[in-house]
C-alpha cells in the first residue's frame, strides 16, 4: 500500500453511508491506534469514548451544530482529557515502567520527582492545555490510520464540549470532550469525495537545511 496515495485518498468526509457499518476488527485496530499513540512522557491523559448507538449519537447533533455526520457515521469517536492530572497518574505511570520493564527504582526514582514538580508547577488550566496538545497528536494518528485502513473520517472541534460532558457523563468520569472524530464509510454522493485537494506546494511548506 502506498501510504502518500491513501493521504491523498482521505478527505474530511461531509456525508457517510449510514448502511455501512466498521466491522469490529477495525474499531480494534482504532482502539489499539489510540492507545499506541505517542504522548509526553508516556502518561496518557488523554481517553477515548467509541459512541455506537444510533439514538445517542442522534442526540449530540444539536451540540455539534447541526453537522449530520455525527449521526451518520458509523462511528463516533470522542477524544477527551483529563480534568487535571494528579501526583497519582504520575505515580502510577512510574509503577508501571517498574512492573513491565523491571527498572530499578533507583532510576526511576529521579525522574518521576522531576516530573511530579513539572506537574506541580503548572496551574490546572495549563495542565489541561498540556493534555489537549496530547489529544491532538492522537486525533493526528488516528487520522493517518483510517487513511491507511480506507476508514473514511471526519476531525471536528467544533462542537458544545459542556453539552457532550453532560449527555456522555464524562464528569463522573473526570473527563472533558475535546475533540471528535466520526468514522465509516463516504456515502456515494458526497460531492466532496471528488474534490481535488487544495494544497501549497512543497517548496512553500518545507524548508531543507543541508
Amino acid at each position: 500500500m502506498n501510504i502518500i496515495e491513501q493521504l491523498r485518498w482521505r478527505y474530511a468526509t461531509k456525508k457517510f453511508d449510514t448502511n455501512k457499518k466498521l466491522s469490529k476488527a477495525k474499531i480494534d485496530t482504532l482502539k489499539e491506534a489510540f492507545n499506541l499513540t505517542a504522548t509526553s512522557f508516556g502518561l496518557q491523559t488523554i481517553t477515548m469514548l467509541v459512541v455506537k448507538n444510533n439514538k445517542l449519537k442522534e442526540s449530540l447533533v444539536p451540540h455539534t451544530y447541526n453537522q449530520k455526520q455525527v449521526f451518520e457515521a458509523s462511528h463516533l469517536l470522542v477524544i477527551c482529557i483529563q480534568n487535571d492530572i494528579t501526583d497519582y497518574d504520575v505515580t502510577m505511570y512510574f509503577d508501571s515502567v517498574k512492573t513491565i520493564r523491571n527498572t530499578p527504582e533507583t532510576i526511576l526514582e529521579p525522574f518521576k520527582n522531576n516530573l511530579l514538580k513539572t506537574m506541580q508547577n503548572m496551574s490546572v488550566i495549563e495542565r489541561q492545555k498540556w493534555s489537549m496538545n496530547q489529544a491532538y497528536i492522537a486525533l493526528g494518528n488516528l487520522m493517518t490510520v483510517c487513511a491507511v485502513e480506507g476508514i473514511d473520517a471526519c476531525p471536528m472541534e467544533g462542537f458544545v464540549s459542556e453539552k457532550y460532558d453532560e449527555i456522555l457523563n464524562l464528569k463522573d468520569l473526570g473527563l472533558k470532550s475535546v475533540l471528535l472524530l466520526p468514522v465509516g464509510y463516504r456515502a456515494e454522493d458526497d460531492m466532496f469525495a471528488s474534490f481535488k485537494k487544495v494544497r501549497k506546494s512543497l517548496d512553500k511548506t518545507i524548508i531543507e537545511l543541508n
